[in-house]
């Protein structure tokens, strides 16, 4: 049995519709942790709306925030995986019957920058980063729409030969910039090295890993710790409220590169849209989150 279009079309559509009505369990999780360890009344008050909003659009279905963004997925394809029909094709199809079935509707976020038209199709709409999974025979896909909040605020700069200092000190700028614009507590993506793209990518893609798992490189590990500690020393605090709960999380990951080392942050904001699923051989559609 192969991956079909018909059935990649479907799981892309319900994966968006998820990830804009249900926050991930592990971005909840942080959220009570933040509560409960906040010291100030206004920012933890807040933090309960958050989780009380969250729970509610949940239970009735609608929507956690208005701008539910744009489509943004992450595609792993196994090498051993037999797919069937317009694969790439299928994610935009399947943006257009969710525009068409939705309830409640999406708002038109599709932006051309050239003339600031918005609408539902665009340019390279969906968003599909494709990727090759060696051995696998399986479809593994993750939602993480992408709205104006937190997209605003990501930045990029290319460092020769930097320190650990020097790069932490320019993460630190991005976030004070950003300030509580970015609707905090925030998961803080950062990507160090490769090239200018490579850079990027490796920042968003460590914006969706877990909450509360732990980097298996030491020196990075130590680096989210610290950059944490100091994101959350900064008194922005929850939807800017002040106190102690500015970011939920900071990701870091690398690459290989010259000795020019890009280094890009980017943020997502306190729902943290992530869902994913994966899609066998067999037609078996696993929810992984």
């Amino acid at each position: 049995m192969a991956i079909s279009y018909d059935l990649v079309r479907s799981v892309s559509a319900q994966l968006y519709e998820r990830a804009l009505k249900k926050i991930p369990e592990d971005t909840k999780e942080a959220l009570r942790a933040a509560e409960r360890s906040e010291h100030n009344d206004v920012a933890r008050g807040t933090l309960r709306i958050m989780l009380q909003s969250a729970d509610a659009a949940e239970a009735r279905q609608h929507f956690v925030c208005s701008d539910s963004g744009v489509p943004v997925y992450f595609v792993g394809i196994g090498t051993g995986a037999r797919l069937e029909g317009d694969i790439k094709r299928a994610f935009a199809d399947g943006f257009d019957d969710l525009v068409a079935s939705i309830q409640p509707p999406l708002l038109a976020h599709v932006t051309n920058p050239l003339t600031n038209e918005r609408g539902y199709k665009g340019k390279d709409m969906p968003i599909v980063t494709f990727d090759l999974i060696d051995g696998a025979d399986y479809v593994d896909i993750t939602c993480s729409p992408k709205a104006l909040g937190s997209g605003r605020w990501a930045a990029l700069e290319i460092f020769t030969f930097p320190s650990l200092e020097t790069i932490e000190r320019y993460v630190m700028e991005v976030i004070l910039k950003a300030g509580s614009q970015h609707c905090p507590p925030v998961v803080i993506g950062v990507g160090i090295g490769g090239t200018f793209d490579y850079a990027a990518k490796l920042a968003k893609q460590a914006t969706l890993r877990p909450i509360g798992t732990v980097n298996p490189e030491p020196t990075l590990a130590a680096m989210e710790d610290r950059l944490k500690e100091a994101a959350n020393a900064t008194g922005f605090g929850p939807m800017g409220t002040g106190g102690d709960s500015t970011a939920m999380a900071v990701h870091v990951d690398y690459a290989s590169g010259h000795g020019f080392t890009p280094v890009a942050v980017c943020f997502n904001c306190w729902i943290n849209r992530r869902t994913r699923a994966r899609i066998h051989d067999s037609g078996r559609v696993e929810i992984i989150e």
